[in-house]
């Protein structure tokens, strides 16, 4: 095994800076006084102590990863320990078994060229190879095949065991749900009798509004929010306020007529139901009609030249386009998606009446063809877009390029080991695929250049264009005046602080609105 110690004088052992790894899946234990992160570690010392005389010391740092899968690499004491061999401090790494570094072979397959770039043993105590062979490395990728296989067949039992219990109506777990606690020793719900009542009135209030947003106006009037629990551990969990998703989901849920869901069937759950069946088919039956979206007050048909544009600057969000019928009279208006979700109380902007926020656009757009200050302002932000687009693509070209020389490189690095190392044909097969990757990246920055390219628009054009917007806008139907619109901005944001609206153009496109204009 290639050691890499600090010097010591002629005559005696090279020391050998050993770090212990240990890790456990789950967190369950943890809390003991000694649990198997300790078990793991103790046995590491111990056969550190059993190489003293070889020069072997155990490190003080713990690296100890509790509650963190295999299936993966993130994860703190591996990352720490990982630093620590590149900053030379580490000269064999200890475990207690090989799965406890990883049980993911491509994973384990990385660690171990890191170990072998630094020089750096690996020793696992209950399962004796040696790294620095290839009979060993060879060993070293069975074990860790059989834990990988391992591993997906754990995984697929448990889902196994999940599904059968849920189809036998039991509680597998989760976040507990408003109206049932948790028993003691868990796998089970029991109706909380005061949260049941107040489940019931939730329901209760959204047959009778027929809208979210009015019934989570009335829940927070009362000041009911999610379900208010403690975790093993001692944390408190929930007590917000609802929003409209979460009630929507909430209403939804077929545990409070008695029933789990499975994979989009329902089946007859161990637990007591709390909603009456009648109540739950009517709510059942008014969020169909409605959707998710709300009620009776909020309805997004209709042409909206805005939609999917405006934002609102206080919020931070985009404003969706509703209307209201009174009287046989529409009424349309762009809402602040957060006062939808939260209440009007939280946004300054509430909503705005579409037709004077759309016509209000659509005229400073008009206005630009006929402002030489406005037009030389617009042209101004196409060339900064433009070259920034392509100094972006010029920093992807350039990476790309340096993957692809660092990929063929290695490639001739592993072809020189074919034969020698077990894992060379695996690391060819895995950079040739790095390699056509690539290649194909290069060839999409190019076709994005070529069009970034053709694209470019002169003062000439961009002035023809928007001179004539006016005379090409009044022509088209309102469907049309929708498409154009988006085509040419990319953002509408309304501040109602100030009382001001921000146009973005989308320079890219600009193009094409000047061959509609010729067209």
């Amino acid at each position: 095994m290639t050691r890499r110690g600090k010097t010591s004088p002629v005559g005696q052992k090279q020391t050998v800076r050993c770090a212990i790894y240990t890790r456990k899946s789950t967190e369950e234990g943890l809390e003991q006084g000694f649990n198997s992160l300790d078990a793991q570690r103790e046995a590491g010392e111990a056969y550190i102590a059993s190489l003293k005389g070889e020069g072997w010391v155990c490190l003080p740092d713990r690296y100890d990863d509790g509650g963190f899968s295999g299936g993966n690499m993130e994860r703190p004491a591996l990352k720490r320990l990982m630093a620590d061999i590149d900053a030379r401090h580490v000269d064999c790494v200890v475990v207690y078994k090989v799965d406890r570094l990883s049980r993911s072979l491509m994973d384990f397959a990385t660690i171990m060229g890191i170990l072998d770039k630094a020089g750096v043993a690996f020793v696992a105590v209950t399962q004796a190879f040696n790294s620095g062979t290839p009979a060993g490395r060879l060993m070293l990728n069975v074990l860790l095949s059989f834990s990988e296989f391992e591993r997906e067949l754990i995984r697929e039992r448990t889902r196994d065991k999940l599904a059968a219990a849920r189809k036998k109506g039991k509680w597998v777990g989760g976040t507990p749900v408003l109206g049932y606690d948790i028993v003691p020793d868990g796998g089970r719900l029991i109706v909380n009798q005061d949260e049941a009542a107040r489940v019931r009135d939730i329901f209760a209030l959204y047959a009778e509004k027929e809208s979210l947003r009015a019934t989570l106006r009335e829940m927070e009037r009362r000041g009911w929010g999610t379900k208010q629990w403690t975790t093993r551990k001692g944390r408190e969990r929930g007590g917000k306020p609802l929003t409209r998703n979460g009630l929507y989901t909430m209403l939804m849920n077929p545990i409070y007529v008695g029933r789990v869901k499975h994979n989009g069937s329902t089946y007859p759950g161990e637990h007591e139901p709390i909603v009456d069946p009648a109540i739950w088919e009517q709510v059942q039956s008014l969020l169909r009609r409605n959707g998710r979206s709300g009620g009776r007050a909020i309805r997004n048909k209709g042409a909206a030249l805005l939609g999917g544009l405006l934002w609102c600057a206080a919020c931070g969000v985009k404003m969706s386009h509703t209307y209201s019928e009174r009287r046989g009279k529409r009424y349309r208006y762009y809402t602040c998606f957060s006062a939808q979700q939260r209440g009007w109380h939280t946004c300054p902007t509430k909503s705005l009446p579409a037709g004077e926020i759309e016509r209000f656009v659509v005229e400073q757009i008009r206005r630009i063809g006929g402002d030489p200050k406005l037009l030389a302002e617009v042209l101004r932000k196409i060339r900064d877009d433009e070259e920034r687009r392509s100094d972006d693509l010029d920093r992807e070209r350039r990476s790309a390029e340096s993957d692809l020389k660092q990929f063929a490189a290695e490639v001739k690095r592993i072809a020189r080991s074919i034969g020698k190392d077990a894992k060379a044909t695996a690391q060819m097969a895995e950079f040739q695929g790095r390699i056509s990757a690539a290649e194909q990246c290069l060839v999409e920055i190019r076709a994005k250049r070529a069009a970034a390219a053709s694209e470019a628009v002169d003062e000439a054009q961009l002035a023809a264009a928007l001179r004539d917007f006016g005379p090409l806008w009044d022509s088209l139907p309102p469907r049309e005046q929708a498409r154009v619109l988006h085509l040419l901005v990319e953002r509408v944001t309304y501040d109602p602080v100030k009382e001001t609206v921000a146009i973005t153009f989308r320079p890219t496109e600009i193009g094409a609105l000047i061959q509609e204009g010729a067209a």
